[in-house]
């Protein structure tokens, strides 16, 4: 049984491990929980996903002046394709939320952060396409 956050209300869902791939939806908003796309989070936000979800998280920290994120931004929708629903992506924008940025120490960006219970698995900065964002994730999983 996992704990997954709803992306939409942020209402945390028991889901059997069994059917994360069967399109569950949240019980309170009635939206699905996985929709292959990443998730843009608040400080807040964040920290609800990272306490409360049992599933690895991967985080691009990003900002909208940034060349390369713009560039990896594609790539990183793709790979959310790819990883759901063994893994959540998320992003955030180091200019808006910078608590959590500052928390995790980004010096770069991009900077990506797999995250497993809250706590740092791997960290890697610069962009990458979507089958090499695929395989980093899954070699440190």
């Amino acid at each position: 049984m996992s704990h997954i956050v709803c992306p939409h209300c942020q209402g945390v869902n028991r889901v059997p491990d069994q059917r994360l791939g069967e399109a569950p939806k949240c019980g309170k908003c009635r939206k699905a929980l996985f929709n292959a796309k990443p998730i843009s989070l608040d400080d807040a936000g964040f920290e609800r996903f990272a306490s409360r979800g049992d599933l690895p998280l991967l985080v691009d920290f990003w900002a909208p002046w940034c060349g390369p994120c713009r560039m990896m931004a594609p790539a990183f929708e793709q790979a959310a394709r790819q990883l759901e629903p063994r893994v959540q992506l998320i992003k955030i924008n180091t200019e808006e939320h910078q608590a959590v940025a500052a928390r995790f120490g980004i010096r770069s960006i991009p900077t990506l952060v797999l995250l497993r219970g809250g706590s740092e698995i791997a960290r890697v900065s610069g962009a990458m396409d979507a089958s090499n964002l695929v395989s980093w994730t899954v070699k440190h999983l």
